[in-house]
């Protein structure tokens, strides 16, 4: 038989662990050629490479990322190719089997739940004309019904073989995200996930993972992240593997986990902190709610105390980045209440706060229970709620302005010193800063044009102009701060067509640091630059506030600052020097 297992990733980046595992259970018997696409990629150009491929059979991974498009691609192979064996699995077809089965008639095969041992043994039955009903775990069709059978006991992941050794996909690994699991379950029971159907936690070899793990940084491996659902549910077990991935990591290589950080102990994360290398790990963090209503009716276990000591800790350390998570939609969880949550969590700064919106996941308790909060929902993919009993679909499309809004200003770190002043200084609270300006993006129409960097800057200054135009001048100040700190070569044209420094002041403060040095400090008196490298690699601001106090103490105090602005080619680093006092009588903060 010639089989392919294909599935259509979200990105190019991404890889599917899925089908990986499919292919190395079916090895020897069977050798399952790999084809992987996006959801981006256009159905038509899909279906003309697998029809390329002349497969017998293909199997589909499915998620609600991409079950529509999937859809359309069966559709057309069908057509083309009405004898071609269709088999679809993953966790979107895994529930409501017989609702998949007749919305998808083109499906010959759905495979339930885990498919490596269900997969082979379908593949046996076809190719030797074996009777279907000998193969456990799932859905076919006889006689015009649809018949299910049950699932097979659980595999032992110790016996799994290794999906990462594959020539063909050597050559990519550096440029893609690898996807690593140690274990597969989850402890916990929160009823808006998958996982919470899943009961115990059962481990890989722990040593077969480390090999794994050798293997794919001996082979330009740089992004490795783990699915595991709660990596550090086994203390002993995390530590074993952390002080592994210490020991062993190669240069550049980053790996990513997901926590639950409640249970994580002070003394791991100062182990982490002491011995870490910056940059090695990055942790996701689902906090989702602080309301303890909420989480009590989710089945999600949470002390916020905790979780918020652990981000702290991880965050004085200085040396892992954090994601944390936020699902708006949430049982009995108002706007009002998300403006909370949202606050808690923003007091943490966290690297990345993702703001994301509750999905009634086929099989989960939340959706079996869903009219019990009255909820609306999408009927195709993701499943996305539009209501609820104490959440409007407005309250909804306001939350999805903040969305917006703190993807663009927070999440990508463009102007952090802004956001912070904005936040402590003019408006009530964060979410109140990311609302109203989200609302005033919206309002503009900003969300259905493009945008460049420079666009992002001039569209937070009209916003500050119309709601707070007596914070104009120093909001100003900031974002130009911000916009100069973060270039890594010299712009080549103010940010501000009204804030131009004249030559004259520019060529005066030169003129004075290449007489006096020491005006800049120290730092600068040891590296003074050369009148071209001050004319060629640096820019000259001035800023209506006193940065040094600002910086020290959080206050605003009106007393100009001049910073010089230094992109230096040698090193590819910016370094920043100030001074309060206006060119012709300079002195050093």
């Amino acid at each position: 038989m010639n089989i392919v297992l294909s599935t259509l990733n979200a990105k190019y980046i991404h890889t599917s662990l899925s089908i990986r595992y499919l292919k190395a259970y079916a090895q020897p018997e069977y050798e399952p050629e790999l084809a992987e696409y996006t959801i981006k990629d256009p159905s038509i150009n899909i279906v003309s490479d697998l029809f390329k491929r002349n497969p017998d059979a293909i199997g589909f991974s499915c998620y609600i990322w991409n079950i529509e498009e999937t859809i359309k691609v069966i559709n057309m192979l069908k057509k083309i190719k009405p004898e071609l064996v269709i088999v679809l699995g993953g966790p979107e077809v895994t529930y409501d089997v017989l609702d998949w089965m007749e919305r998808i008639p083109q499906a010959d095969y759905i495979v339930i739940g885990e498919g490596e041992q269900t997969f082979k043994q379908l593949l046996q039955a076809i190719d030797q004309d074996l009777p279907i009903e000998t193969v456990k775990g799932i859905a076919y069709r006889e006689d015009g019904k649809v018949r299910i059978q049950p699932q097979a006991n659980k595999l032992d992941l110790k016996e799994l073989p290794s999906p990462f050794r594959f020539e063909e996909d050597l050559s990519s690994l550096s440029k893609r995200v690898t996807y690593v699991e140690t274990s597969r379950g989850c402890p916990f029971s929160c009823q808006f996930c998958l996982s919470s159907i899943e009961v115990g936690v059962r481990y890989f070899d722990r040593e077969k993972v480390k090999e794994d793990i050798r293997f794919l940084m001996d082979h330009g491996a740089k992004t490795i992240k783990f699915v595991d659902r709660t990596f550090n549910i086994s203390r002993s077990y995390a530590m074993e593997m952390f002080q592994f991935l210490i020991d062993e990591h190669r240069p550049g290589t980053v790996f990513q986990f997901e926590i639950t950080a409640d249970i994580m102990r002070p003394e791991v994360i100062q182990f982490l902190n002491d011995n870490a290398p910056k940059g090695l790990f990055r942790f996701e963090i689902g906090v989702q709610s602080t309301n303890d209503e909420t989480n009590d009716l989710v089945m999600r276990r949470q002390n916020f105390s905790k979780l918020t000591r652990t981000v702290m800790m991880v965050k004085e350390g200085q040396k892992i980045e954090q994601h944390l998570d936020l699902i708006a939609g949430l049982p009995e969880e108002d706007y009002q209440s998300f403006k909370k949550t949202f606050n808690d969590v923003f007091a943490m700064r966290p690297e990345e706060l993702q703001l994301g919106f509750l999905k009634m996941l086929r099989g989960t308790g939340l959706r079996l229970r869903a009219a019990q909060h009255d909820y609306v929902y999408m009927d195709h993919s993701p499943y996305e709620i539009l209501k609820n009993n104490v959440l409007t679909f407005d309250d909804i499309s306001r939350i999805k302005q903040v969305e917006d809004v703190l993807e663009k200003y927070w999440n990508d770190h463009r102007m952090d010193e802004t956001v912070e002043y904005l936040v402590q200084h003019i408006f009530p609270s964060p979410f109140d800063f990311f609302q109203e300006f989200g609302t005033f993006w919206d309002d503009q129409g900003w969300s259905r044009i493009g945008h460049q960097l420079e666009d992002l800057f001039k569209r937070l200054r009209d916003f500050i102009e119309a709601a707070a135009p007596g914070h104009l001048e120093a909001a100003t100040a900031f974002m130009t701060y911000d916009y100069l700190k973060n270039q890594r070569y010299k712009p080549r044209k103010a940010l501000w067509d009204d804030a131009m420094l004249a030559k004259e002041d520019r060529d005066l403060f030169y003129k004075q640091l290449m007489d006096q040095p020491a005006l800049l400090g120290s730092a600068y008196q040891q590296n003074p630059l050369s009148e071209k490298d001050l004319y060629k690699h640096t820019i000259v601001e001035h800023l209506p506030f006193d940065l040094a106090e600002y910086k020290q103490n959080g206050t605003v105090v009106m007393n100009p600052t001049w910073i010089l602005v230094h992109y230096d080619p040698s090193e590819n680093r910016t370094h920043i020097y100030t001074t309060n006092e206006s060119p012709d009588h300079t002195r050093a903060v």
